[in-house]
């Protein structure tokens, strides 16, 4: 038991190490392709990357109790994958005005803002997820809010962006028990990429060249952030806890600022390094009570 629980801390944690460092690749790759056109091609090639997995996997079932409720698994991917577009649209537009790690940071607060959302569902949180809203609203402060106390541009758009990856989280936690998580990925990928693209087209000028230019980036955001990130997830949190899980998850924040460090010469100064040390803490100390596993299951 503690062998697979060994595991799974493992895989989660290279999980959050992968998505953490996507943040780089999203910056860079936008110094050839617009945002638009970055998110249509590494969704399509996350959810082509899944494909083999499809063969390999033999599909979940629901429970009896799930059975013949709630939406289809294509209904379910479509609304999944319009979520997606929108909090990957905030968060790659955002990534233009903001540092990779300021991107990171922000976007984990949605491990807070699922449980105040769920409370319009009547869901109960206990006091440690006020504690941590509190912590982490005082380390946005301290982080993104300007001199003129005015949220920055950027990370106002990937605190936006973190209410649609709580809504997706919500979304994803309630549709799991009653479809193939496998198939839902794919379809949801595969939507969020379509919209992306759809987009691209009014309003960029997407080429052939420029995406072939920014092969690298989109490779490590729709390879390994998309199709190997997730299936490590899926795999990991058979055997996780949804408080461990989320917990490890939430150091993604901490690689993407160690990112912007090594390969963007991205910076904070004291006061930034005060605002990520609060938020990393709210994160942490939301997760210290058991919580609904819809938390921790999220599409970056």
């Amino acid at each position: 038991m503690q062998s697979q629980t060994l595991r799974s801390d493992i895989m989660l944690l290279v999980t959050a190490a992968i998505w953490g460092f996507a943040f780089v690749a999203q910056r860079v790759g936008m110094d050839y392709v617009g945002p638009f056109t970055f998110n249509a091609a590494r969704f399509f090639l996350g959810a082509l990357s899944l494909l083999p997995l499809l063969l390999l996997l033999k599909p979940d079932q629901p429970t009896k109790s799930d059975k013949g409720r709630g939406l289809s698994l294509w209904q379910g991917g479509l609304a999944a994958g319009a979520l997606l577009f929108m909090g990957s649209t905030f968060q790659q537009v955002g990534l233009q005005y903001t540092t990779a790690g300021n991107a990171g940071f922000i976007t984990g607060l949605y491990i807070i803002l699922v449980p105040v959302i769920a409370l319009v569902w009547g869901q109960k949180t206990g006091r440690n997820t006020w504690l941590g809203a509190l912590l982490a609203v005082a380390g946005l402060y301290l982080l993104s809010v300007t001199d003129d106390f005015t949220l920055a541009y950027g990370d106002l758009l990937q605190l936006i962006g973190a209410l649609f990856w709580a809504g997706h989280v919500l979304l994803i936690g309630w549709l799991s028990p009653q479809m193939d998580a496998l198939r839902l990925s794919v379809i949801q990928f595969f939507t969020c990429g379509l919209i992306s693209l759809l987009a691209a087209l009014f309003l960029e000028e997407p080429t052939l060249g420029s995406i072939g230019e920014a092969w690298q980036p989109i490779a490590y955001a729709g390879l390994l952030s998309v199709g190997v990130a997730y299936t490590l997830q899926v795999f990991a949190q058979k055997e996780a806890p949804a408080s461990h899980a989320a917990i490890i998850l939430s150091l993604e924040a901490v690689f993407a600022v160690i990112g912007g460090y090594l390969f963007l010469n991205e910076t904070l100064d004291l006061k930034g390094l005060a605002g990520c040390a609060l938020m990393l803490a709210g994160m942490l100390i939301s997760q210290l009570a058991p919580r609904n596993k819809h938390q921790t299951e999220m599409a970056h």
